[in-house]
């Protein structure tokens, strides 16, 4: 009931402060992979005009929403009425105040039917990125069909919505009401979208962003590896132009977005390797997305580690072992599975295909495996996802130094403490 209540009241603030502030903007980004990646390069891309808010994590909870749109901290006691009555209290001098920001831009998950919905009854967002319909929490949704009504539910109660063409399919426009629609990817079916000139592991793309408002395309580099973030940066160019920018500061935008924290993001290795980090989380399609990217970088030794998919349900067979037949044996020098159902169903499938696969029950075993094994000039893969899985500690094991530890993701207190715990009870 105490939750039930301080959600209420953190929902009636965020209503009074944008009723109040009818000049700051909602920039909504939900779907079910690529979440945050859009939402930084968003950010990234209108911080070059714009005053924006936004929490760099993913907080997207009932309650944590909220907070992260008010721009107000997690209370130290989430039980304490009184540290809430002190949040209450920041809550309304945000309202009173003069708006310090000029662009709220907000992430929206879900990991159950109905979450999305309602966070339009309590905010209307003047623009909604959706990023993908994939499986996702699965036990939860039961079909695909399922998850596209509850993603896209956030482009019916906003007043316009970028939707990714490459990566929702046709079929689910069903799912949309709402007629102020525009698509945004990385191909020329979509109404913004990139035109790749130039590729390379070193340097990213270089091409030209298109905009239907612009009569001509502008010349972009945007240094980041993998189609799937191309997709998430050229979301963020379409935002900038929505939102006002010119040329010049989309332009601007586009060059400054990077790799982020576990997500395909570069880190050097031991034995002058280089590390493919993708360890924040894993699904079907970042999953594959990686994978071709890895198979596009041309040197002597490709690695891949692939931990298990959680939440994915009753799809979880067919989910590994597709991914387990996109391994190719003369891509890969060795595949790695971490976790029961990548070892169950991922490994067989790249075994059949002639992939010399090996599985493990931990990351540590994992890490200690790749380092032995990587050649000079090696690229290494590692996907993986969060609960028991945690790819990022096997990263660690092939550093080039310790100094990039602070690169990876989980690396707070409260996360090391609760991986060693996980970790102890195999060692």
């Amino acid at each position: 009931m105490f939750k039930t209540f301080v959600r209420r009241r953190l929902e009636h603030y965020v209503k009074r402060y944008f009723k109040k502030h009818p000049q700051v903007k909602l920039v909504i980004v939900a779907g079910s992979v690529g979440k945050t990646y859009t939402k930084l390069a968003i950010g990234t891309v209108l911080s070059q005009r714009y005053r924006i808010r936004m929490h760099e994590g993913n907080h997207n909870s009932d309650v944590s929403a909220p907070l992260a749109m008010l721009g107000i901290d997690f209370p130290e006691s989430l039980r304490s009425i009184k540290a809430w009555m002190i949040v209450f209290k920041a809550a309304r001098k945000r309202i009173r105040d003069a708006a310090d920001v000029d662009v709220v831009i907000q992430e929206v998950g879900s990991d159950g039917v109905g979450q999305v919905p309602h966070f339009g009854t309590y905010a209307t967002p003047d623009l909604a990125v959706i990023t993908a319909v994939s499986p996702e929490h699965m036990h939860q949704f039961k079909t695909i069909g399922a998850v596209a009504a509850e993603e896209l539910s956030a482009a019916n109660f906003s007043k316009a919505a970028l939707i990714n063409r490459d990566d929702i399919e046709g079929i689910y426009a069903q799912d949309i009401t709402n007629p102020n629609i525009n698509t945004y990817g990385t191909t020329d079916t979509a109404e913004y979208h990139f035109v790749v000139d130039d590729q390379s592991f070193e340097n990213g793309y270089s091409g030209s962003f298109k905009a239907p408002e612009w009569e001509e395309p502008v010349g972009a580099s945007i240094k980041i590896v993998g189609d799937h973030t191309l997709r998430s940066a050229v979301a963020a160019g379409a935002v900038g132009v929505k939102l006002g920018l010119t040329l010049p500061e989309v332009q601007k935008g586009l060059k400054a977005i990077r790799p982020y924290k576990g997500r395909m993001n570069t880190l050097r290795g031991v034995n002058q390797s280089i590390i493919l980090d993708d360890s924040y989380n894993s699904s079907p399609l970042a999953a594959a997305a990686a994978l071709q990217t890895l198979y596009q970088i041309s040197v002597p030794q490709r690695i891949a580690v692939f931990g298990s998919m959680n939440e994915l349900g009753t799809m979880s067979q067919e989910a590994h072992e597709t991914l387990g037949k996109m391994c190719d044996p003369n891509q890969l020098a060795h595949v790695v599975t971490v976790g029961e159902e990548a070892d169950k169903y991922l490994a067989p499938a790249a075994r059949s295909n002639g992939c010399h696969v090996v599985s493990f029950k931990t990351a540590l075993d994992a890490g200690a495996f790749v380092h032995k094994s990587l050649e000079p000039g090696a690229v290494i893969l590692f996907k993986g996802s969060q609960d028991n899985i945690y790819l990022e500690e096997a990263i660690k094991i092939v550093l080039h130094s310790t100094d990039e530890e602070e690169q990876l993701v989980r690396q707070s207190p409260e996360w090391l403490e609760l991986k060693q715990k996980y970790f102890a009870q195999y060692y």
